[in-house]
Protein backbone atom coordinates (compact mmCIF):
# COMPACT_ATOMS: atom_id res chain seq x y z
CA UNK A 1 0.00 0.00 0.00
CA UNK A 2 2.76 2.41 0.99
CA UNK A 3 4.62 1.63 -2.25
CA UNK A 4 1.57 2.63 -4.31
CA UNK A 5 1.16 5.85 -2.29
CA UNK A 6 4.84 6.70 -2.76
CA UNK A 7 4.56 6.02 -6.50
CA UNK A 8 1.54 8.34 -6.78
CA UNK A 9 3.36 11.04 -4.82
CA UNK A 10 6.42 10.73 -7.06
CA UNK A 11 4.22 10.91 -10.15
CA UNK A 12 2.49 14.08 -8.91
CA UNK A 13 5.84 15.63 -7.98
CA UNK A 14 7.21 14.82 -11.45
CA UNK A 15 4.16 16.33 -13.15
CA UNK A 16 4.38 19.43 -10.97
CA UNK A 17 8.05 19.87 -11.82
CA UNK A 18 7.35 19.53 -15.56
CA UNK A 19 4.67 22.21 -15.31
CA UNK A 20 7.04 24.47 -13.38
CA UNK A 21 9.76 23.98 -15.99
CA UNK A 22 7.32 24.78 -18.80
CA UNK A 23 6.08 27.88 -16.93
CA UNK A 24 9.66 29.03 -16.26
CA UNK A 25 10.60 28.63 -19.94
CA UNK A 26 7.50 30.46 -21.11
CA UNK A 27 8.09 33.32 -18.67
CA UNK A 28 11.74 33.55 -19.66
CA UNK A 29 10.88 33.75 -23.35
CA UNK A 30 8.00 36.19 -22.98
CA UNK A 31 9.34 38.33 -20.13
CA UNK A 32 12.89 38.77 -21.40
CA UNK A 33 11.61 39.08 -24.95
CA UNK A 34 9.27 41.90 -23.89
CA UNK A 35 11.84 43.87 -21.86
CA UNK A 36 13.22 45.56 -24.98
CA UNK A 37 9.87 47.19 -25.71
CA UNK A 38 9.42 48.02 -22.01
CA UNK A 39 12.77 49.85 -22.11
CA UNK A 40 11.55 51.83 -25.13
CA UNK A 41 8.38 52.87 -23.30
CA UNK A 42 10.23 53.71 -20.06
CA UNK A 43 12.63 56.00 -21.96
CA UNK A 44 9.75 58.42 -22.54
CA UNK A 45 9.90 59.39 -18.88
CA UNK A 46 13.44 58.55 -17.78
CA UNK A 47 16.94 59.11 -19.14
CA UNK A 48 18.60 55.82 -20.20
CA UNK A 49 21.20 55.24 -17.47
CA UNK A 50 18.93 56.64 -14.74
CA UNK A 51 16.15 54.29 -15.76
CA UNK A 52 18.51 51.30 -15.56
CA UNK A 53 19.88 52.52 -12.21
CA UNK A 54 16.40 52.77 -10.69
CA UNK A 55 15.41 49.38 -12.11
CA UNK A 56 18.39 47.58 -10.61
CA UNK A 57 18.32 49.46 -7.33
CA UNK A 58 14.68 48.48 -6.69
CA UNK A 59 15.05 44.90 -7.91
CA UNK A 60 18.40 44.38 -6.21
CA UNK A 61 17.21 45.62 -2.82
CA UNK A 62 14.07 43.47 -2.89
CA UNK A 63 15.91 40.39 -4.16
CA UNK A 64 18.83 40.78 -1.72
CA UNK A 65 16.53 41.33 1.29
CA UNK A 66 14.41 38.29 0.38
CA UNK A 67 17.46 36.04 0.02
CA UNK A 68 18.95 37.19 3.31
CA UNK A 69 15.60 36.58 5.03
CA UNK A 70 15.73 33.01 3.69
CA UNK A 71 19.17 32.57 5.23
CA UNK A 72 21.27 32.80 2.05
CA UNK A 73 24.80 33.92 2.91
CA UNK A 74 25.86 37.41 1.84
CA UNK A 75 28.89 37.70 -0.48
CA UNK A 76 32.32 37.77 1.13
CA UNK A 77 34.71 40.69 0.63
CA UNK A 78 36.59 38.78 -2.09
CA UNK A 79 33.31 37.90 -3.80
CA UNK A 80 32.17 41.53 -3.74
CA UNK A 81 35.34 42.50 -5.65
CA UNK A 82 34.53 39.98 -8.39
CA UNK A 83 30.89 41.10 -8.42
CA UNK A 84 31.92 44.73 -8.98
CA UNK A 85 33.74 43.74 -12.19
CA UNK A 86 30.90 41.51 -13.37
CA UNK A 87 28.14 44.01 -12.59
CA UNK A 88 29.99 46.86 -14.28
CA UNK A 89 30.50 44.85 -17.48
CA UNK A 90 27.19 42.98 -17.67
CA UNK A 91 24.62 45.36 -16.22
CA UNK A 92 26.44 48.70 -16.24
CA UNK A 93 27.92 48.63 -19.74
CA UNK A 94 25.94 45.75 -21.27
CA UNK A 95 22.43 46.73 -20.21
CA UNK A 96 23.12 50.44 -19.87
CA UNK A 97 24.16 50.76 -23.51
CA UNK A 98 21.05 48.88 -24.66
CA UNK A 99 18.97 51.53 -22.89
CA UNK A 100 21.08 54.28 -24.46
CA UNK A 101 20.77 52.76 -27.96
CA UNK A 102 16.99 52.40 -27.78
CA UNK A 103 16.66 56.18 -27.76
CA UNK A 104 17.35 56.08 -31.50
CA UNK A 105 16.96 52.40 -32.49
CA UNK A 106 13.87 50.18 -32.43
CA UNK A 107 13.47 47.68 -29.59
CA UNK A 108 13.31 44.70 -31.95
CA UNK A 109 16.49 45.75 -33.71
CA UNK A 110 18.25 46.15 -30.35
CA UNK A 111 17.27 42.59 -29.42
CA UNK A 112 18.65 41.29 -32.72
CA UNK A 113 21.97 43.07 -32.12
CA UNK A 114 22.24 41.67 -28.57
CA UNK A 115 21.63 38.17 -29.95
CA UNK A 116 25.26 38.25 -31.11
CA UNK A 117 26.48 37.94 -27.50
CA UNK A 118 27.20 34.16 -27.64
CA UNK A 119 29.36 34.79 -30.72
CA UNK A 120 31.57 37.21 -28.80
CA UNK A 121 31.61 34.89 -25.78
CA UNK A 122 32.96 32.06 -27.94
CA UNK A 123 35.60 34.41 -29.32
CA UNK A 124 36.67 35.64 -25.87
CA UNK A 125 36.80 32.02 -24.70
CA UNK A 126 39.80 31.53 -26.96
CA UNK A 127 41.66 34.15 -24.90
CA UNK A 128 41.39 31.78 -21.94
CA UNK A 129 42.46 28.70 -23.86
CA UNK A 130 38.97 27.49 -24.82
CA UNK A 131 39.48 27.38 -28.57
CA UNK A 132 36.33 26.93 -30.67
CA UNK A 133 35.64 23.57 -32.26
CA UNK A 134 35.14 23.25 -36.00
CA UNK A 135 31.37 23.58 -35.57
CA UNK A 136 31.77 26.63 -33.30
CA UNK A 137 34.23 28.24 -35.75
CA UNK A 138 31.64 27.81 -38.51
CA UNK A 139 28.99 29.32 -36.23
CA UNK A 140 31.28 32.28 -35.51
CA UNK A 141 31.90 32.90 -39.20
CA UNK A 142 28.19 32.71 -40.07
CA UNK A 143 27.14 34.83 -37.08
CA UNK A 144 29.61 37.61 -37.76
CA UNK A 145 28.38 37.85 -41.36
CA UNK A 146 24.96 38.57 -39.85
CA UNK A 147 26.44 41.21 -37.52
CA UNK A 148 28.07 42.95 -40.50
CA UNK A 149 24.82 42.89 -42.48
CA UNK A 150 22.92 44.25 -39.49
CA UNK A 151 25.26 47.23 -39.23
CA UNK A 152 25.22 47.93 -42.97
CA UNK A 153 21.50 48.32 -43.50
CA UNK A 154 18.33 49.62 -41.89
CA UNK A 155 18.18 51.78 -38.78
CA UNK A 156 21.65 50.97 -37.46
CA UNK A 157 23.36 52.46 -40.51
CA UNK A 158 21.33 55.65 -40.02
CA UNK A 159 22.07 55.84 -36.27
CA UNK A 160 25.82 55.46 -35.72
CA UNK A 161 25.68 56.20 -31.97
CA UNK A 162 23.05 53.51 -31.48
CA UNK A 163 25.03 51.09 -33.67
CA UNK A 164 28.21 51.64 -31.65
CA UNK A 165 26.32 51.16 -28.38
CA UNK A 166 24.78 47.92 -29.65
CA UNK A 167 28.21 46.71 -30.73
CA UNK A 168 29.88 47.43 -27.38
CA UNK A 169 26.97 46.11 -25.27
CA UNK A 170 27.18 42.40 -26.23
CA UNK A 171 30.99 42.66 -26.21
CA UNK A 172 30.94 43.81 -22.58
CA UNK A 173 28.33 41.21 -21.59
CA UNK A 174 30.26 38.41 -23.31
CA UNK A 175 33.62 39.38 -21.82
CA UNK A 176 32.11 39.70 -18.35
CA UNK A 177 30.49 36.27 -18.69
CA UNK A 178 33.72 34.61 -19.82
CA UNK A 179 35.80 36.46 -17.21
CA UNK A 180 33.50 35.28 -14.41
CA UNK A 181 34.03 31.57 -15.06
CA UNK A 182 35.94 29.96 -12.23
CA UNK A 183 35.86 33.12 -10.07
CA UNK A 184 34.90 33.08 -6.42
CA UNK A 185 31.22 34.03 -6.48
CA UNK A 186 28.21 33.51 -4.20
CA UNK A 187 25.23 31.32 -5.08
CA UNK A 188 23.64 32.18 -8.47
CA UNK A 189 20.63 34.01 -7.02
CA UNK A 190 22.71 35.97 -4.51
CA UNK A 191 25.17 36.78 -7.29
CA UNK A 192 22.32 38.19 -9.37
CA UNK A 193 20.94 40.30 -6.51
CA UNK A 194 24.39 41.60 -5.55
CA UNK A 195 25.22 42.49 -9.17
CA UNK A 196 22.06 44.57 -9.41
CA UNK A 197 22.99 46.39 -6.19
CA UNK A 198 26.46 47.15 -7.59
CA UNK A 199 25.15 48.17 -11.02
CA UNK A 200 22.77 50.79 -9.60
CA UNK A 201 25.48 53.26 -8.42
CA UNK A 202 27.57 52.55 -11.53
CA UNK A 203 24.63 53.56 -13.71
CA UNK A 204 23.84 56.53 -11.45
CA UNK A 205 27.40 57.76 -12.06
CA UNK A 206 26.90 57.25 -15.80
CA UNK A 207 23.78 59.43 -15.54
CA UNK A 208 25.81 62.25 -14.03
CA UNK A 209 28.57 61.89 -16.62
CA UNK A 210 26.00 61.81 -19.43
CA UNK A 211 24.77 65.19 -18.25
CA UNK A 212 21.04 64.49 -18.51
CA UNK A 213 18.61 64.60 -15.60
CA UNK A 214 16.87 61.55 -14.25
CA UNK A 215 13.25 62.40 -15.13
CA UNK A 216 12.14 63.56 -18.58
CA UNK A 217 9.28 66.01 -19.23
CA UNK A 218 7.28 63.36 -21.10
CA UNK A 219 6.94 61.05 -18.10
CA UNK A 220 3.57 59.32 -17.98
CA UNK A 221 1.86 56.29 -16.44
CA UNK A 222 3.13 53.99 -19.20
CA UNK A 223 6.75 55.00 -18.55
CA UNK A 224 6.39 54.46 -14.79
CA UNK A 225 4.59 51.15 -15.31
CA UNK A 226 7.27 50.00 -17.75
CA UNK A 227 9.99 50.77 -15.21
CA UNK A 228 8.13 48.79 -12.54
CA UNK A 229 7.68 45.91 -15.03
CA UNK A 230 11.42 45.91 -15.78
CA UNK A 231 12.30 45.82 -12.07
CA UNK A 232 9.80 43.15 -11.00
CA UNK A 233 9.38 40.93 -14.04
CA UNK A 234 12.44 41.67 -16.15
CA UNK A 235 14.86 41.40 -13.22
CA UNK A 236 13.40 39.36 -10.34
CA UNK A 237 11.01 37.00 -12.17
CA UNK A 238 13.21 36.64 -15.25
CA UNK A 239 16.44 35.92 -13.38
CA UNK A 240 14.62 33.69 -10.91
CA UNK A 241 13.20 31.59 -13.75
CA UNK A 242 16.62 31.42 -15.42
CA UNK A 243 18.40 30.24 -12.25
CA UNK A 244 15.63 27.66 -11.65
CA UNK A 245 16.04 26.30 -15.18
CA UNK A 246 19.83 26.08 -14.85
CA UNK A 247 19.26 23.80 -11.87
CA UNK A 248 16.53 21.65 -13.45
CA UNK A 249 17.23 21.25 -17.19
CA UNK A 250 20.11 20.90 -19.62
CA UNK A 251 22.11 24.13 -20.11
CA UNK A 252 21.23 24.13 -23.83
CA UNK A 253 17.53 24.40 -22.95
CA UNK A 254 18.06 26.99 -20.20
CA UNK A 255 20.10 29.21 -22.53
CA UNK A 256 17.74 28.77 -25.48
CA UNK A 257 16.42 32.27 -24.70
CA UNK A 258 19.44 33.56 -26.67
CA UNK A 259 17.76 32.65 -29.95
CA UNK A 260 14.10 32.71 -28.88
CA UNK A 261 14.04 36.22 -27.38
CA UNK A 262 15.03 38.20 -30.53
CA UNK A 263 12.07 37.03 -32.68
CA UNK A 264 9.73 37.55 -29.71
CA UNK A 265 11.13 41.05 -29.14
CA UNK A 266 10.66 41.84 -32.83
CA UNK A 267 7.07 40.57 -32.63
CA UNK A 268 6.31 42.72 -29.57
CA UNK A 269 7.90 45.74 -31.25
CA UNK A 270 5.85 45.32 -34.43
CA UNK A 271 2.51 44.46 -32.80
CA UNK A 272 2.59 46.75 -29.75
CA UNK A 273 5.25 49.33 -30.52
CA UNK A 274 4.39 50.10 -34.12
CA UNK A 275 7.96 49.33 -35.23
CA UNK A 276 9.07 48.02 -38.60
CA UNK A 277 12.20 46.09 -39.55
CA UNK A 278 13.84 46.29 -42.97
CA UNK A 279 14.21 43.11 -44.98
CA UNK A 280 17.99 43.19 -44.53
CA UNK A 281 17.53 43.36 -40.74
CA UNK A 282 15.40 40.20 -40.81
CA UNK A 283 17.98 38.42 -42.98
CA UNK A 284 20.72 39.50 -40.56
CA UNK A 285 18.67 38.18 -37.61
CA UNK A 286 18.27 34.79 -39.27
CA UNK A 287 22.01 34.57 -40.01
CA UNK A 288 23.03 35.66 -36.48
CA UNK A 289 20.68 33.16 -34.87
CA UNK A 290 21.94 30.38 -37.16
CA UNK A 291 25.46 31.10 -35.96
CA UNK A 292 24.34 31.17 -32.31
CA UNK A 293 22.53 27.84 -32.71
CA UNK A 294 25.68 26.22 -34.15
CA UNK A 295 27.79 27.51 -31.26
CA UNK A 296 25.38 26.51 -28.47
CA UNK A 297 23.98 23.31 -29.99
CA UNK A 298 26.48 20.88 -28.45
CA UNK A 299 26.34 22.55 -25.05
Amino acid sequence: MSIAVDADADLRAGQRERWLIAAALLSLYLVWGSTYLAIKWALVGFSPFAMAAMRFAAAGLLFFAWLRAKGVAAPSRAQWKNLVVMATLLLGVGNGLVCYAEQSVGSGLAAVAIASMPLWAAMFGAMYGRWPTRREALGLAIGFVGVILLNLGGDLAANPSGAIALLISPLAWAFGSVWSRGRDLPSPMMSTAAQMLVAAPVLALATLLHGEGWIRPGIDALAIGSLAYLAIFGSIVGFGAYVYLLDKVRPALATSYAYVNPPIAVLFGVLLGGEALHRLDLVAMAIILAGVVLITWKR
